[in-house]
């Protein structure tokens, strides 16, 4: 990449990272007053409508074969859900688990950083603007209905991250260090969303390789992937896709094409390392 064209993506990520922050500080003082606050397209990245690469061959058994997807545009969420505003969903809908008694959080799991203070769920001092770990599938699910929004599918996810280009890790092929990814760090040991900086895909989109693994929409089947096969059925039984590695895994976790390989990912429980994003369909933005 020309090393001009490289630093002006970088500065035009850094720019889309602190107008996320703005847009979610003006959303929590609306969630604050007890309404959820409606997508803000200032959070988001438009992906352009387009075919790409899904998998590759060289992978690991569940990344194959590689196939040709093609989608439609869509709205990708920047950062991932931190606890600060995964705390405003709990308080909004009455706490962590639903009408039905399914678990949308793991409050009492010791790896869980929203906790019940004064009356209603916060997050843990130092914690607020770090991604939000111990929400299950359910939660996760909720949290972006509740805003307006859905879990983005497997196919868009890898399509945000991996581009019609079929970049290795969303920044590109350079291989990751910590200035691109948080791993390799320890368990529990993330950062706020957004760090580091150098791990922004060209949309700006920030942190799908490292800090958490994130939930999408789809069950974990065989590829070829195809929407109308059933496994975008949200009833269906069984596990759901994790995407994008954690502050505890390693190097070979963060390409755009891993799966989740063996990550624990029960839709009805939260993990102590897996997060998520929330998307909307349609080109505004």
């Amino acid at each position: 990449m020309d090393p001009n064209r490289h630093i002006g993506v970088k500065r035009a990520a850094l720019a889309a990272a602190g107008a996320l922050l703005l847009a979610v500080a003006i959303a929590a003082v609306a969630v604050g007053a007890g309404t959820a606050a409606a997508a803000d397209p200032s959070e988001m990245a438009r992906i352009a409508a387009g075919t790409f690469t899904m998998g590759r061959d060289g992978g690991p058994a569940d990344e194959r074969p590689a196939h040709r997807v093609t989608l439609a545009a869509f709205l990708i969420d920047r950062m991932p859900v931190t606890n600060a505003a995964f705390a405003l969903f709990l308080n909004a809908v009455g706490g962590p688990a639903d009408a039905s008694g399914r678990r949308l959080f793991d409050w009492d799991d010791g790896d869980a950083r929203i906790h019940e203070r004064g009356g209603g769920f916060r997050a843990d001092p130092g914690f607020g603007d770090h991604p939000v770990v111990e929400a299950s599938w359910t939660g996760a699910r909720e949290y972006c209905r509740w805003r307006g929004k859905r879990l983005p599918n497997e196919a868009e996810w890898e399509m945000a991250a991996r581009g019609i280009s079929g970049r290795a890790y969303p920044w590109g092929d350079q291989l990751p260090d910590a200035g691109r990814a948080r791993y390799g760090a320890g368990w529990g040991a993330t950062t706020p969303v957004g760090v580091p900086p150098g791990g922004a895909s060209p949309q700006g989109v920030m942190n799908m390789a490292g800090n958490v693994h994130e939930w999408v929409s789809s069950l974990y089947r065989p590829y070829p992937y195809a929407r109308d096969d059933g496994r975008e059925d949200p009833r269906a039984a069984g596990e759901r896709v994790t995407r994008g590695g954690a502050a505890d895994t390693g190097p070979e976790t963060l390409r755009a094409t891993w799966r989740g390989a063996d990550v624990s990912r029960g839709p009805r429980a939260g993990h102590h390392n897996v997060g998520f994003r929330c998307a909307r369909s349609g080109a505004s933005s």
